[in-house]
């Protein structure tokens, strides 16, 4: 079996890429003109979403720099030994629904630290993989289409986000303990 997953994998992605031009090319398609055309509509979108990403980056810099994210971490940790949660990963659960790149960071701090064969590491690394950065999400790219009202968004996007870094916890105490 795993020999399959590796060729799947080896020859997934030349797969696809050989057989969208193909496949174009029998629908009669202009492949390089509907590429440029998307490439100019992905242009004007990043020049739009430039001030909501600034806005984001600087939220989040200040978040950490005020020492927030330790205090939040401080009223956390008792209630999550309690639980026999890692406090070494709630960082990670503060930092992911705002910042793909900053939790990419610390997750690798982690893997560095404990290993990725550690209980830390395969919680880090599987929160990582079932979390989204909600916040980054909603602020750039509903900003960036004009959408004003996002409340529910945000509220299914971190009740996900919770279920997410609570089920990888549960899911790696089953499987790796």
């Amino acid at each position: 079996m795993y020999s399959w997953v590796n060729l799947i994998s080896a020859w997934a992605i030349p797969v696809i890429i050989v057989f969208i031009p193909l496949y174009a090319a029998y629908r009669k398609i202009a492949v390089y003109e509907s590429f440029v055309d998307g490439a100019k509509e992905g242009f004007d979108t990043a020049i739009r979403i430039i001030p909501h990403l600034v806005g984001m980056m600087v939220a989040i810099s200040v978040f950490r720099a005020s020492g927030a994210m330790e205090l939040m971490i401080g009223w956390i940790r008792p209630f999550c030994a309690m639980l026999g949660i890692p406090s070494e990963i709630l960082p990670l659960a503060i930092l992911r629904p705002i910042t793909g790149a900053g939790s990419l960071a610390f997750t690798t701090d982690l893997l560095q630290q404990f290993g990725p064969d550690s209980m830390v590491g395969r919680i880090a690394s599987t929160i990582q993989g079932s979390t989204d950065t909600t916040l980054y999400v909603i602020t750039v790219y509903f900003g960036a289409i004009g959408i004003r009202k996002a409340s529910y968004a945000l509220k299914v996007g971190l009740i996900s986000d919770a279920v997410g870094f609570v089920a990888s916890i549960v899911i790696c105490y089953l499987v790796f303990a």
